[in-house]
């Protein structure tokens, strides 16, 4: 059950104030007043509104707590309404938002404001990106006993997903969520094919050559493609298709800074040219982007959708029969690509203990009240949320809850990550492989000489 403290609390020495933005500000000023901040990235506040100064109806000062993310769209609007229930349950702390653009932007302006001891009390960061800015000291470590006394435990996480937030002995994130590169099916034409079993799911899938045998069989009833899929200048869709297969076979990579790319050659070459096979114009368009792979799905032109657990509300909006599922094991080994939105606790010049303790309250009330968050397709790291008749309930989510038992992140260095480098030196020597159906070995020998030059490079922090 959520913490809950309703009753309004006394003034707590050392609690310093900041200011929220009033429910009235326009964009265009919000973005102008935060520009010294943040450099002028693009910029939304906290939609709960209180004016400069917050102050509870008995007049007591208020912690303000200043809480930066990435999030926009759907997932935005969601993350609004749990800062919205935090704020309400915990009336001794008000948060507000920072939303700044995705990618390079966010992550350029989190390291600056932490290096320079200006960053926000509690950030959002992908867990893969943690090992680019907990080594150089732009973190502070979580404390686990504290997180524990509210009733955030190891044991309440998947273990990958626990431990992908320690750097050393240290935690450095707590997830949210993870969000695997699923399979979204139409069960219409899944049905059709004679790719459903008895259970109304779809049937079990072990090879690739079956993989394809389901795609083609689908492809004969849309009369157009099997399964979609894009990747025309997306280095992470690339990148997620190719770790998914390359970790099903049990192969692993390794990036030592100063060091070479340790990895299993063969079965790179075996994970790209299933790639090349699928997209053969027929089981999957030889040439795609993921907006056109989802229209593609979302209109019925197509059986199977490989995509990011984000992309449910898209098939849901559209109002096509559909279901999940993990990606099926087609080289042996259960495996998927994964990332996780996770809190992290970003350096400041001087740590205030009170709005500290705050953001554990703030944190831990965020994570027993995601069951909204998993309505956006993400699966809650909180365990006890996955293990609740509520999430039960939910579909597809409930049918690919079990991929967090099989995440695979990427590689840990400083140069990894999503949004990062790493997906676009992929990008930039794998397109053609799969567009062109250039040497597969060749493709991924230029990779490794580019990640290998990184490699060579000292952390920037």
């Amino acid at each position: 059950m959520t913490e809950n403290h309703r009753t309004t609390p006394a003034p707590r020495p050392g609690t310093t104030r900041d200011t929220a933005t009033p429910r009235g500000l326009s964009r265009r000023s919000m973005l102008l007043g935060s520009a010294a901040l943040v450099g002028g990235a693009f910029v939304a506040t906290g939609l709960s509104g209180c004016a400069p100064g917050a102050v509870t109806g008995s007049g007591t000062d208020v912690a303000q707590l200043k809480f930066w993310h990435l999030l926009s769209g759907g997932d935005g609007i969601k993350m609004s309404a749990l800062i919205d229930q935090a704020n309400e349950q915990n009336p001794e702390f008000h948060a507000t938002q920072t939303v700044l653009a995705w990618g390079t932007p966010y992550y350029t302006k989190l390291a600056m404001a932490s290096a320079g001891g200006r960053a926000p009390d509690v950030a959002i960061m992908h867990a893969s990106r943690v090992p680019g800015y907990a080594p150089g000291g732009l973190l502070d470590p979580w404390d686990v006993d504290k997180l524990a006394s509210y009733g955030v435990r190891e044991q309440d996480f998947a273990e990958a997903v626990w431990q992908k937030g320690f750097s050393g002995d240290d935690l450095y994130s707590v997830a949210l969520d993870s969000h695997p590169f699923i399979l979204l099916y139409n069960t219409d034409v899944a049905a059709q094919a004679g790719a459903l079993g008895p259970d109304g799911k779809l049937v079990e899938i072990t090879s690739p050559e079956q993989f394809l045998e389901v795609a083609n069989a689908m492809q004969q009833v849309t009369g157009k493609h099997g399964a979609s899929w894009g990747y025309l200048n997306d280095g992470a869709q690339l990148w997620r298709m190719f770790y998914t297969f390359y970790k099903q076979q049990g192969a692993d990579m390794v990036l030592r800074e100063g060091g070479t790319v340790e990895y299993d050659e063969q079965a790179a070459v075996t994970a790209l040219e299933f790639m090349q096979q699928l997209t053969d114009g027929t089981a999957m368009a030889t040439a795609s982007d993921i907006q056109s792979g989802i229209a593609e799905f979302v209109s019925g032109e197509s059986g199977m959708l490989f995509t990011g657990v984000w992309e449910v509300p898209s098939a849901e909006n559209a109002g096509i029969p559909f279901d999940g599922s993990i990606i099926p094991t087609l080289f042996g080994t259960p495996a998927v690509y994964a990332d996780s939105h996770a809190f992290v606790l970003p350096r400041q010049s001087e740590v205030d203990d009170v709005k500290r303790e705050d953001v554990y309250k703030m944190v831990s009330t965020i994570l027993k009240d995601s069951i909204s968050w998993a309505a956006a397709g993400h699966i809650p790291a909180y365990l006890p949320i996955i293990e609740s008749p509520e999430y039960a309930e939910l579909r597809p989510q409930a049918n690919y809850a079990e991929a967090a038992d099989y995440l695979n992140y990427d590689p840990p260095a400083w140069f990894t990550g999503s949004g990062s480098d790493f997906q676009t030196y992929f990008l930039d020597s794998i397109q053609s492989v799969i567009l062109a159906k250039d040497d597969a070995a060749d493709g991924m020998r230029r990779f490794v000489e580019r990640v290998n030059t990184q490699l060579s490079r000292p952390a920037p922090v």
